[in-house]
């Protein structure tokens, strides 16, 4: 599973209520460094383990680095688009503690870099998840 969307579209709580107790988190935030990040990655490939990149994840480039070697191991690749307009990014990044709120430059940077998943890169499913205004989430499949 990738994850794809700004910060504050709800990504970590939507894992937390999916797929806490079924996948390993894979989140650049909780391992700090892109060697930390490639080596978990390269333990659940190898082990088989499920897991989901809870990253931005804004560009086809950005996907690839697990998109490729995870369809080299076998597994089905499944983005979860989290669809979720600037203002209420902002407005639920607001509501974050401490160092978890990101400046607005960020969010807005990340909004503007944002390419949503297609199959043409090496995706099984894409899903569109939205969350409604009591903080539910809903999702609709692109393909």
């Amino acid at each position: 599973m990738i994850f794809v969307g700004v910060q504050g579209a709800g990504k970590s709580t939507f894992y937390r209520e999916r797929f806490f107790d079924t996948h390993v988190r894979i989140n650049l935030d909780m391992l700090r460094t892109r060697h930390r990040e490639r080596l978990l990655l390269e333990a659940c490939l190898a082990a088989g383990q499920r897991f989901v990149v809870d990253n931005t994840n804004p560009t086809a480039a950005d996907r690839a680095r697990y998109v490729i070697p995870a369809r080299q191991h076998g597994f089905r690749v499944v983005a979860y688009f989290f669809d979720v307009d600037l203002r209420d990014a902002m407005r639920r990044n607001q509501q974050r503690p401490g160092a978890k709120n990101i400046p607005a430059v960020g969010v807005t940077a990340t909004f503007r870099r944002l390419q949503p998943p297609a199959a043409a890169e090496g995706f099984d499913r894409i899903l569109v998840v939205r969350v409604n205004d009591a903080n539910e989430f809903g999702m609709t499949e692109q393909f």
